[in-house]
């Protein structure tokens, strides 16, 4: 068998010497290279950034930092660089969800980087970053579908139990349905010192929410033909639970300003019970020099709605490289760089699910004896069945930026939701009218 792999092996190498060359190439040298980088800012995505000194000790060329920012924040950065032809930085990042909005500023990575390389990337997400063609970003260990944290100590509480069986009729557990998770929240909060649950609520971050709920209750957001389908009885029930639990003070007062790092931060102070959320937040959950939970943070799958579908919307992050950069080679050696084997391997030490073969088989041995890693990974695999992408129209991002507002309103009491998402609707058919998608 040996010497069939070697033999193999010695093959391999032949035919594809160039490419494997390339390979070792990597990361190369750049000296006298300034690469300008707009990054996505946060506590989850902070660490790997580290090892951009590495790089640079490495390949001799220089990161320039211009921006750090939130996603939502970062786009709208982007898309006024478009609009007043300042694209002249180079490495840039992206996501699933926001990508499909401007293929054409980024270059294709499958023309700078080795195949191998390209190839060690989970297939699915490999094909979730090419637009028409393209490899338009390159992913990191940031793979993204939530799940469900809560505290273990409130549900051992044997006070917590009987109290729970007697209102509710049925065993406090961790939830497995919106509905177990509507009582427990409306039973665990305690404002404004304690609160049920919490949620993000504006900006792509509710209607990637709102999106999810609406799927687990049987409706869909775009229908076969393109067209707003969410302001039906299905989108009602949906926007319903968000509406209610802030009626009821369940939530935090906030909430609908709230983004991820709000939702991190919260859960760690220790004043939430229970909290869907992404993988990257899992290490922080439970370090105790930065959560107050942590030792008492239990995970779940997410939970199912009506239709017995759980909620599971998903996508990931990468880093992209601009069209007009002056050096793509050395900006490509960066993106490489970010998500190799070795950055890959520091993120997902923390909770967050890699986008490489090898390093799911890494995740998979290091979690066996580490019984809360193990059970973050048990959830989020079981998250991850169900998993799946916001609608592929290049004008997602545009039409959350008109929904939201709307689901705002219903949430605040401003607006029925029917009248909230037939607003909502309306809007979006707009947009998408506009765009020439219908």
């Amino acid at each position: 068998m040996k010497n069939l792999l070697a033999g193999a092996s010695a093959g391999v190498i032949a035919l594809f010497a160039v490419g494997s060359a390339l390979a070792q190439d990597l990361p190369g040298k750049f000296d006298g290279v300034t690469i300008d980088a707009k990054l996505i800012g946060g506590q989850q995505y902070e660490k790997l950034y580290a090892r951009i000194g590495e790089w640079e000790a490495a390949t001799g060329a220089k990161v320039n930092v211009i921006s750090k920012k939130n996603h939502f924040d970062l786009d709208k950065e982007i898309k006024s660089d478009i609009a007043v032809g300042a694209l002249n930085w180079c490495v840039g990042s992206n996501h699933s969800s926001f990508a499909p909005q401007y293929p054409g500023i980024y270059t294709d990575l499958a023309a700078l980087l080795p195949k191998e390389e390209i190839d060690a990337f989970v297939d699915a997400n490999i094909s979730a970053s090419t637009l028409d063609g393209k490899l338009v970003m390159l992913p990191r260990a940031q793979f993204d579908v939530s799940a469900l944290y809560y505290q273990k100590s409130l549900y051992a509480d044997e006070d917590n139990k009987a109290k729970f069986k007697e209102k509710y009729g049925y065993d406090l557990t961790p939830p497995d349905t919106w509905q177990q998770v509507t009582d427990q929240a409306e039973f665990f909060a305690n404002p404004p010192d304690f609160y049920g649950t919490q949620f993000a609520g504006k900006e792509e971050a509710i209607n990637g929410r709102f999106y999810e709920m609406l799927r687990a209750e049987g409706g869909e957001y775009l229908d076969a033909d393109g067209k707003p389908a969410f302001n039906s009885e299905a989108g009602v029930r949906a926007l319903n639970w968000f509406v209610d639990l802030y009626k009821a003070k369940a939530v935090p007062a906030g909430t609908t300003n709230y983004l991820w790092d709000d939702l991190g931060q919260g859960f760690a102070s220790g004043t939430v019970a229970i909290n869907l959320d992404w993988p990257g937040w899992a290490g922080f959950f439970n370090d105790p020099g930065a959560s107050k939970v942590a030792g008492d943070v239990g995970v779940v799958a997410p939970p199912k709605g009506s239709s017995g579908a759980r909620t599971g919307w998903s996508g990931h992050h990468g880093f992209s490289v601009t069209e007009n950069c002056e050096n793509k080679k050395a900006a490509a050696s960066l993106v490489w760089f970010l998500t190799n084997e070795d950055s890959q391997k520091q993120e997902a030490a923390g909770g967050p699910l890699p986008t490489r073969d090898a390093v799911w088989d890494w995740v998979i041995a290091e979690a066996s004896d580490d019984p809360f890693r193990k059970e973050v990974l048990q959830a989020f695999q079981e998250a991850a069945k169900g998993a799946y992408p916001v609608p592929q129209s290049p004008s997602w991002i545009e039409i959350s930026n008109a929904v939201y507002p709307q689901l705002q309103a219903a949430i605040l009491g401003d607006k029925t939701p029917q009248q909230a998402l037939d607003d909502a609707a309306a809007e979006a058919t707009e947009i998408l009218q506009d765009a020439g998608e219908l």
